[in-house]
């Protein structure tokens, strides 16, 4: 803590109006104390750090922080009148960073340690303070979160316990402050309160022991609970973490409540989750139910993404060698000459068929298990290769794994008596949900499923002129809308799925996907290549890197641009994927490989004129986002802060 803080890292007369300009203020004492290299790069990452989850606490504090490859050492400057301390750590410097923010985290809880803090009137004094040389006074009573072995024994003089569980997005501040709160408020109120931090470094699990003597258990959580059948069967609040900071008493309260009351919960799975309000639950039970759907759909997509990204590659290096006529070819289990590369390209794409005939089973399994846990896996899977039999492709993969996550959690809210509590996971969840599931798919909802989808091949292999263009357009779109989050996946997952069963139709889909895809990491690439003073240091860096990131099809090169300025960045590659998706199904460009980008070319129907497409849409979005960009700087130029040019930097500041 010695070298985290100096008295010329202190502000005591921060005279800042906004909160932009207190946190550029203090970040240039970090760089005239040489611990920030560049002030725009940390301020962004700062800005990054804060979107995910604002660090302001009540009382007039706050403590943003972030990990930046531009902190040269772990640093923590102060600042007085717009209260609010900030913490900064080297990337990668992940034990400097848990150490600083906890640690600060839990002092802050301490009101005798924040009244010092703010009584203090000399940078020296406040830093010399932070790092703990003038601590100040000693509390009447300490707030240690309790040891297991520190438990009470039991009895009818035993107080009453709580265990409780804090974790927070990052893992860092708020779990710790909400683990500090509830301890603190407990001692109290005469209740033994036992809290499981479930950190950025891990967690140490509760005794069983003393989870099995609790009397309630209490959720303070942004994030799922790790391991959470260890508190069934017990009263449960479940919140928000900040919740756990802001209204600790409360919820030791409504826990003694519904105790009293003899309200046991039956514990959810993955899917459910916090209350959602105004403390900040974010967990399913609270959500919209778009907002959760989408949840289990991105769970599948994300784990089907590796077996498309290696069985495509496979198939797609199999063809570059043998020929598209490989796929004729006999088994190599059985026909394998080691001297003959027509058995090596056979091997590769009978390689690569396998781990593709994997999608379907991964993505609905997955689903299910976005849903329910564990438990559904086994129904997912079964329900996603029944899908496969009854030819219900890619979209009986998605019905099945939603089928099977909800016959899954239907068959958990069913009390059960505790001896059968062990064996319902491993045993009778699996069994029941799968044959619920398997005769859901073969023989209510498969060959409907399998006759909307022949249905959907048959239009896409029939697409031509004008509409092949408008579903170029609509994939553009959302390939380059939020560049590798729920609209670009499901656009993904869209082209990826019709090369399970490839048609002419669905190669199309494939190569204007790839395509559109590639467009927002070039054109920013292109656009700090041709006007570099409408960007900042590090967006040059960037860019130099969106070269090959487009180049490779990874949409997600051009985030840190969006993130900056996102109502001239976004746009305008919106309108280049768009012009590239119209353009490739307009030339008829056809793509049998998932991923590539131009190191696939040699596999792309009308290669020439595909690479024709990818250029006017990069060439349109630059032209755009330069427009754009070019005519903010004209506008707000006579301004005194607009030189700053990093305008989409914002540090959330507690006043």
């Amino acid at each position: 803590m010695s070298e985290l803080i100096t008295a010329e890292l202190v502000d005591l007369d921060l005279s800042a109006a906004t909160k932009d300009a207190a946190a550029r203020s203090l970040a240039e004492r970090m760089v005239a104390a040489h611990r920030v290299t560049d002030l725009d790069g940390f301020l962004a990452d700062v800005a990054a750090r804060e979107a995910q989850m604002p660090t302001g606490l009540d009382g007039g504090i706050g403590i943003p922080h972030c990990r930046s490859e531009h902190v040269s050492a772990p640093t923590l400057p102060a600042g007085a009148a717009i209260r609010k301390i900030r913490s900064a750590a080297p990337a990668g410097a992940d034990d400097d960073h848990l150490t600083i923010l906890s640690g600060l985290a839990r002092r802050l809880m301490d009101p005798e340690f924040s009244a010092a803090l703010r009584a203090g009137d000399d940078p020296g004094t406040v830093a010399a303070l932070i790092r703990g040389e003038e601590p100040a006074p000693e509390p009447e009573a300490t707030t240690p979160i309790p040891a297991a072995e520190e438990a009470a024994p039991a009895g009818d003089d035993a107080p009453f316990r709580i265990v409780a569980v804090t974790s927070c997005p990052t893992g860092i501040a708020h779990t710790y402050m909400a683990a500090e709160s509830l301890t603190a408020a407990g001692l109290a109120e005469g209740v033994e309160v036992t809290v499981e931090t479930q950190g950025s470094a891990g967690f140490s699990k509760l005794d069983p022991a003393v989870i099995a003597r609790a009397d309630a258990v209490i959720w303070a959580h942004d994030v799922e609970v790790r391991e959470k059948a260890r508190f069934g069967g017990k009263p449960l609040v479940d919140v928000g973490v900040k919740a756990g900071i802001n209204r600790p008493a409360e919820l030791i309260a409504e826990a003694r409540r519904k105790a009293e009351c003899g309200e046991i919960a039956s514990v959810p799975q993955s899917g459910d989750g916090p209350e959602s309000g105004a403390d900040g639950g974010s967990g399913a039970e609270g959500a919209h139910f778009g907002v959760r759907l989408r949840t289990y759909l991105m769970s599948g997509v994300s784990y089907m993404v590796p077996f498309v990204a290696a069985g495509g590659l496979l198939i797609a290096l199999s063809f570059a060698i043998g020929g598209y006529e490989i796929v004729d070819a006999k088994s190599v289990a059985d026909h394998f000459v080691w001297g003959q590369l027509d058995s090596w390209a056979a091997l590769l794409n009978q390689i690569g068929s396998a781990a593709f005939g994997f999608l379907v089973p991964v993505l609905a399994g997955y689903i299910a298990y976005g849903m329910a846990d564990r438990p559904a896996l086994v129904p997912g899977f079964v329900g996603g290769a029944i899908a496969l039999t009854v030819d219900a492709g890619f979209l009986g993969g998605l019905v099945a794994g939603l089928l099977a996550g909800a016959v899954v959690m239907a068959i958990q809210r069913v009390p059960v008596h505790a001896t059968l509590r062990g064996i319902m996971p491993v045993l009778v969840i699996p069994l029941i949900a799968s044959a619920v599931v398997g005769f859901l798919m073969f023989i209510v909802v498969g060959k409907p499923i399998a006759a909307l989808q022949s249905a959907l091949t048959d239009w896409l292999n029939g697409l031509s002129g004008s509409n092949a263009v408008i579903l170029g357009v609509v994939l553009g779109l959302m390939m380059c809308f939020d560049m590798g989050g729920p609209l670009n996946k499901v656009a993904y997952a869209f082209a990826v799925g019709g090369l399970a069963d490839p048609t002419d139709g669905s190669l199309k889909v494939m190569a204007a996907v790839m395509a559109a895809g590639m467009v927002p990491p070039l054109a920013m690439a292109l656009a700090t290549t041709v006007r570099k003073k409408l960007f900042t240091k590090t967006e040059r860096e960037n860019g130099r890197a969106a070269w090959v990131l487009g180049a490779s099809f990874i949409t997600e090169g051009a985030i840190p641009f969006a993130a900056a300025d996102p109502l001239r960045v976004i746009p305008s590659v919106m309108a280049g994927g768009a012009v590239t998706g119209a353009l490739s199904m307009a030339f008829g460009c056809t793509l049998r490989a998932p991923h590539g980008g131009i190191f696939v070319v040699p596999l792309i129907g009308e290669p020439f004129l595909y690479l024709l497409a990818i250029a006017a849409g990069t060439l349109v979005a630059t032209a755009l986002v330069v427009l754009l960009k070019g005519a903010r700087r004209t506008v707000t130029a006579p301004a005194p802060e607009a030189g700053a040019e990093v305008t989409g930097s914002r540090v959330g500041v507690s006043a």
